[in-house]
């Protein structure tokens, strides 16, 4: 895992060529003396809310920080990926993952648990708030399109068009349609303990 410092940046800055998770190693055991008080991962670029979280890196390098013993915060605007007409709002996202970062030692978060904060393209002014939320199911409408390129080979796109309409109010898609940002708790003990206790009974 090669590691490369920054020169020129107001505060100690390093580039890890590996995964998010990877970065969170490497940070906690490699560049600092101690671990750090917070880890916040991003500011990814795409929305990692409902069934998405998923796959994110972003939410695995806070996952990470759990797992490293350090409490940690996923931070995402929700602009489309890869390409969008529409001008990032970095501010509007920075500015509330200082606020939730300030607030983080005093909510006292289970050790497995991390916050998923998604945060609309808007500019600050247009921003209606920020709210508690629950992790959506993200109902798809479309999920692939089969394709042929130039060499006459089939390929699979893989991208999907989520149904707004079922949207569950209360969710983390539900905020981010409302204008709100959201922030929705998530544990890494992914246990279904009504399930096993279920499945214990004699």
């Amino acid at each position: 895992m090669r590691l490369r410092e920054l020169r020129g940046r107001s505060v100690p800055t390093y580039v890890c060529y590996g995964t998010p998770a990877d970065c969170v190693v490497v940070g906690s055991y490699e560049v600092f003396e101690t671990p750090p008080d917070l880890v916040v991962s991003g500011i990814n670029r795409g929305a990692n809310a409902g069934d998405d979280i998923t796959y994110s890196g972003t939410i695995a390098a806070a996952n990470e920080a759990l797992l490293v013993g350090v409490p940690s915060i996923a931070v995402s605007l929700a602009i489309a990926w890869p390409v969008s007409d529409d001008e990032p709002q970095w501010g509007t996202a920075a500015t509330c993952a200082v606020e939730l970062a300030a607030r983080a030692r005093e909510l006292e978060l289970p050790a497995t648990t991390l916050l998923n904060l998604n945060v609309p393209n808007v500019v600050p002014e247009g921003l209606r708030g920020i709210l508690w939320t629950a992790q959506a199911r993200k109902r798809y409408r479309d999920r692939t399109d089969r394709r042929i390129d130039p060499r006459g080979e089939t390929y699979v796109w893989i991208w999907g068009s989520h149904n707004e309409e079922k949207i569950e109010e209360g969710s983390d898609l539900a905020a981010l349609r409302d204008g709100y940002a959201s922030v929705t708790p998530i544990t890494i003990d992914r246990t279904d303990d009504a399930t096993l206790a279920r499945l214990r009974r004699p």
